[in-house]
């Protein structure tokens, strides 16, 4: 009877399992856009001192999606860390800093970085 317990027990704690793990997974690994963009600035404007130490040994951080004015504003300040610097998607604007739209698709245009 323990036998047939136990195995009741683990056959249901195996078909319970996926779904749970499965909804941890999405719960945990939706990232909003703005989020996203928020880590972006925040490790390029405001770097931890684990991120220049790696940033001293070579390791370059790629920086996805953002504005032509955020990517000329840490080419200035941020000067000294061009090298371990890589910008791609970057977002056109307009001369008011909002993102240009493209006319056709309504997307938002981006520099065409060859990537």
């Amino acid at each position: 009877m323990i036998k047939r317990l136990f195995t009741g027990l683990m056959m249901f704690t195996l078909m319970a399992l996926p779904p749970i793990v499965l909804l941890l997974l999405l719960s945990t690994t939706i990232v909003r856009a703005a989020d996203l963009h928020d880590w972006y600035t925040h490790l390029l404007f405001e770097p931890t001192p684990l991120q220049l130490q790696q940033e001293q040994q070579g390791r370059v951080r790629i920086y996805a999606g953002l504005s032509d004015i955020e990517v000329n504003r840490a080419l200035d300040e941020q000067f000294d860390r061009v090298e371990a610097m890589m910008f791609t998607g970057v977002v056109v604007t307009d001369s008011e800093g909002r993102p240009l739209q493209d006319p056709e698709t309504g997307e938002r245009v981006v520099e065409n970085d060859g990537c």
